[in-house]
């Protein structure tokens, strides 16, 4: 019975199957009528029993929606050439990174767009997670599948750390109305993921695999989830970026601290003209 009733919530919440609800709704509160004495006209009732028929004739007929396809849910970094991530920070007010390096995305260009965004609302909130620059082991581990593992690399994995570290110090600096927090992780997960207002009914979250060998970054597996295409695996990510940031240490806790990391070309200086922006996490 509890599971029902979850079900109807669910449904109603995600706006699924509002016609048999009404139908329904309006048939019981015309059944307990019924009981309590003769108060309804014999017209309304024939009317609800019509409406009630022709609505399971409707669904009988009409083929149910087909379930999505996988390709709809997973893609690789070209998919985001269609609603670019910059894009989607426009409007959000609650973004959280999880990412070895996370370089591509936090380019002094899109550290900006964030400051002007959703760091500029008072209800925005930005959380970033990153590998340690001080854990050299782990850095060298993770360089080697992401940097070594790759046919065409570009950069190497303990340089784009030591980047994004800065550029998060600068980022900590800032004098903005939203929430910035930054943490440092003792080792890789081996995934990255980006959230995106997580706690609403657009929320998203996009996770990209890592995997064993890639011809390019480029080329790795993206799922982007929502608590409407895959409710269990939408909610088990978003775990488990909660359980890394359980897990992380403070940006500046650490014994690899550079308070003088982030003002050489920064976040908080003028992006450069031009520059692209980062797209996903890496």
């Amino acid at each position: 019975m509890a599971g029902g009733v979850r079900r109807v919530v669910k449904d109603i919440r995600a706006r699924r199957n509002l016609d048999v609800y009404a139908v329904a709704a309006i048939a019981l509160v015309f059944a307990v009528l019924s009981v309590i004495g003769d108060v309804l006209d014999e017209d309304l009732k024939w009317t609800v029993a019509l409406a009630g028929i022709g609505l399971l004739v409707y669904r009988v007929a009409v083929p149910p929606e087909p379930a999505q396809r996988s390709d709809e849910l997973l893609g690789d970094r070209s998919a985001f050439e269609r609603v670019p991530l910059h894009v989607r920070f426009r409007q959000a007010r609650d973004i959280r990174i999880l990412a070895p390096s996370a370089v591509n995305l936090l380019s002094p260009q899109t550290c900006e767009l964030l400051r002007s965004t959703v760091l500029a609302r008072p209800d925005g909130t930005v959380r970033v997670v990153v590998l340690d620059p001080a854990e050299t082991a782990a850095v060298e581990i993770a360089a080697a599948q992401l940097d070594d593992s790759v046919d065409l690399p570009v950069q190497r994995l303990p340089d784009a750390v030591r980047t994004t570290c800065g550029h998060l110090r600068a980022m900590s600096r800032w004098q903005v109305k939203g929430a910035f927090e930054a943490r440092l992780l003792p080792y890789s997960p081996g995934f990255s993921l980006i959230a995106l207002d997580p706690e609403t009914a657009h929320g998203k979250v996009i996770v990209e695999t890592h995997g064993f060998r890639s011809t390019l970054t480029a080329s790795r597996m993206h799922l982007e989830l929502t608590g409407e295409n895959s409710p269990h695996w939408y909610t088990y990510w978003l775990q488990q970026f909660e359980h890394a940031w359980q897990g992380g240490s403070p940006l500046d806790a650490g014994p690899g601290a550079d308070p003088g990391a982030g003002s050489d070309a920064g976040p908080g200086s003028t992006p450069v003209p031009g520059e692209k922006r980062g797209e996903t996490a890496t």
